[in-house]
């Protein structure tokens, strides 16, 4: 019997792409809510409680009421929005970050997919600090560039607009008073003591991001050797079917290197690099903010819910 799946809020960016990645699959049965019904709460409701997993792709107020409307229904829910990813009674939907985030993911009713800046950071930052190289009370700064895709319908429509500003072109730094909606994920997931200071950048390209954490030996209070940093990640992602730790370059190709953000653009995949010196590394995590940072790992936490390959219907 094909498993029920509902998505609530299938008209957004991320609803269309979990839609396209589970449209075809035979294994599936897809409930879906006509133009005039789909924001009709009761028909919704009927919707969530008659699905075995709904999807959420929604603004976080309505996803919290679309909890609230599945009431004490038998249904597993996995939330795209800000709304549930610190609440301990959910499971973060990051498999690869230990064992104990995959088996809860497995035996959860209630899943929160991380967001695609946190999924970057804590890729880098959750190992640094479970492994002890990095200090829970580290000011850890991080920078990263998106495409424009993550800003949703309207930013979308304003980058692809023939009448769009002469500054639409160009890359953009925002969330300049460091209260970026991923902040306290970014925070609490990756075990910090202190907020990161984070500065996002959106750029004139639809999708794809690079996440970069910035370490210093002089304040972390030790020589972080790059080969170590190096062995410890992929140690930590070994076996990993999607996030691939890169082998570590020498001084002259990581001089050479140009790295770029969309390379990952239509995968669930995520790459990890190491570069610098024992002195002052720099670590970087790249993936597609609707792959791996949305859709792709909403997908990916679905497969091991139902317990099938993790890899079904994702590349």
């Amino acid at each position: 019997m094909a498993t029920k799946i509902f998505i609530d809020g299938q008209a957004g960016t991320t609803g269309l792409r979990i839609h396209e990645r589970l449209e075809n699959r035979s294994d599936l049965e897809l409930i879906t809510l006509t133009e005039e019904t789909r924001k009709d709460a009761e028909a919704r409701r009927e919707a969530i409680r008659e699905s075995d997993i709904t999807f959420l792709c929604l603004p976080d107020a309505a996803a919290r009421e679309a909890v609230a409307l599945a009431g004490d229904a038998d249904v597993r829910i996995i939330d795209a929005s800000t709304a549930h990813r610190t609440n301990p009674d959910w499971a973060y939907g990051f498999p690869e970050l230990s064992p104990a985030h995959r088996e809860k993911i497995r035996t959860s009713k209630r899943v929160a997919v991380p967001g695609c800046y946190a999924s970057g950071f804590a890729s880098l930052v959750y190992p640094m600090v479970q492994s002890g190289l990095l200090p829970k009370d580290y000011p850890v700064q991080c920078f990263a560039m998106s495409g424009y895709s993550g800003g949703g319908k309207k930013m979308i429509a304003e980058i692809e607009s023939p009448d769009r500003a002469p500054e639409l072109f160009s890359p953009r730094f925002y969330g300049l008073a460091n209260n970026h909606k991923h902040l306290p994920e970014m925070q609490i997931i990756s075990g910090l003591e202190r907020k990161p200071m984070f500065t996002p950048i959106v750029d004139d390209y639809y999708n794809g991001m690079l996440v970069c954490v910035p370490v210093q030996a002089a304040i972390a209070g030790h020589a972080l050797p790059p080969e170590q940093v190096q062995e410890m990640l992929e140690q930590h992602y070994a076996g990993s079917n999607f996030v691939h730790v890169k082998p570590l370059g020498t001084p002259e190709e990581m001089t050479a290197t140009k790295l770029s953000c969309n390379d990952l653009r239509d995968t669930n995949q995520m790459e990890i690099f190491v570069f610098g010196d024992a002195e002052q590394i720099l670590l970087c995590s790249r993936l597609d903010n609707l792959g791996k940072g949305a859709s792709g790992a909403a997908v990916q936490c679905m497969n091991i819910m139902l317990e099938l390959d993790e890899t079904t219907g994702l590349v």
